[in-house]
């Protein structure tokens, strides 16, 4: 199944060659706070092998405080971040979510960074939260459900 997203002005488009989305997570960390200018960002996570895209894609790479390389590919005309890779989790793409076509339809199956998030956002009863970042086994194993 192939689906698609891109940026707010239409100029940079990708597809994700992926069966399924269902690994969609909330972060309300302060970065991602200040990067999506928002509450939180919405990440879906896919193989980085499974992402095609076409139009203006610029790469920029941050150096974490672990020290880990992100690299944020972005739309060259509004620049509206669509995805980034981390030298810290090799084969693995962090796409964001709203940009996707049909964003609409998912619903995110963990939150993390819940100790940062703004006290008027209300998380739906049930869903697994992470006071920081959730340990690497479970948060895989409650994205891959």
């Amino acid at each position: 199944m192939t689906f698609t997203g891109g940026c707010r002005c239409g100029a940079a488009r990708y597809e994700l060659a992926v069966d399924t989305l269902t690994a969609i997570y909330c972060c309300h960390c302060t970065d991602c706070q200040r990067w999506s200018g928002s509450a939180f960002s919405e990440q879906a996570v896919v193989p980085d092998t499974a992402i095609s895209a076409t139009g203006p894609i610029v790469e920029f790479t941050i150096t974490n405080e672990s020290g880990a390389l992100s690299h944020q590919r972005a739309c060259g005309v509004c620049h509206n971040r669509l995805w980034n890779t981390n030298s810290s989790r090799p084969g693995i793409a962090v796409v964001r979510a709203g940009t996707l076509d049909h964003n609409r339809t998912l619903e995110p199956r963990v939150h993390i960074w819940v100790k940062s998030k703004q006290p008027w956002v209300m998380i739906a009863e049930g869903v697994p939260c992470f006071e920081e970042s959730a340990p690497v086994a479970e948060f895989a194993a409650i994205l891959s459900r």
